[in-house]
């Protein structure tokens, strides 16, 4: 991200009157909030135009939190920062990221403090999701499960390759897959972008019963920013994806020059490297 993508709007101490607590009393009768707002977005180009179509009207995020707080009732203070912040980024794309902090003066906790809060961050990440299917119409399987993306409220699709025809991979005896990379904008962890992968695939009826075995569709997370995660269930960037073509050919459609965030190489490189592996495999069997 640019530097001038992390100038800054502030919003302090906006009152608002809402029914958030733990104690039915707060939830009936109420209780004053304090709510501060940063979001992060360029803005370089609203100062040199003087143009406020060109940035966020500061005005309609207070109000937008106004609303938000009076129309919701949450039991945890947790809970409405989480919930305002994703919907403040959903309301307001333009924003790339949201610090957030909800003050409550009037806590009851029996003890002399001016207040309590809790302030977190959230913001817009970037993924890129590999599709694929060989079972069934396969292509239809591919739409309805970019439809899926694109009806989440969570994720902006912002590009798709073109689908491509490629050998199985593995080994296993199966139809030829039909493969396309996905690029997404989404405000979803990567756990949670990964059960609603699942979700889409289990709606496509995918059976996982043979390792690289065939699939109805096939949903796997690329990269997640330039986030390094290794988990039992998940591991980005992907774990063997430098070793895929039918990964690399539609990645370098999208993003040629995207870094692997661990061996430092191009997607373009790393299609390079392998294409060049695949000859000299294809030599040594002649």
């Amino acid at each position: 991200m640019t530097d001038w993508g992390q100038d800054q709007i502030h919003i302090k101490n906006l009152e608002v009157f809402g029914n958030h607590g733990v104690f039915p009393e707060e939830n009936k009768l109420g209780q004053k909030f304090l709510i501060n707002v940063t979001a992060y977005l360029p803005i370089r180009e609203a100062g040199l135009r003087d143009d406020l179509t060109a940035t966020i009207n500061y005005g309609e995020i207070a109000r937008f939190v106004t609303k938000y707080m009076k129309e919701h009732t949450f039991r945890l203070i947790e809970a409405v920062a989480e919930q305002m912040a994703r919907a403040l980024l959903l309301e307001f794309p333009a924003i790339n990221k949201v610090t957030l902090e909800v003050l409550k003066p009037w806590a009851p906790i029996g003890l002399p403090v001016e207040t309590v809060s809790v302030e977190i961050t959230r913001s817009w990440h970037q993924a890129y999701v590999a599709i694929g299917s060989n079972l069934g119409d396969r292509g239809e399987y591919i739409k309805k499960g970019i439809e899926a993306l694109k009806q989440n409220k969570g994720c902006l699709v912002e590009l798709e390759s073109k689908i491509i025809t490629t050998k199985p991979y593995g080994g296993v005896e199966q139809p030829d897959f039909l493969n396309g990379m996905i690029k997404l904008r989404t405000v979803l962890s990567p756990v949670e972008l990964l059960e609603f992968l699942h979700e889409v695939e289990q709606l496509a009826h995918r059976e996982r019963k043979i390792h690289w075995g065939p699939r109805t569709l096939d949903l796997d997370i690329i990269f997640y920013d330039d986030l390094v995660l290794d988990l039992e269930f998940l591991q980005i960037p992907h774990s063997d994806m430098h070793n895929r073509d039918f990964v690399l050919k539609p990645m370098a459609e999208l993003a040629p020059c995207y870094r692997h965030p661990l061996n430092g190489k191009t997607v373009r490189q790393m299609l390079e490297e392998l294409l060049e592996r695949q000859k000299e495999t294809k030599k040594g069997q002649v």
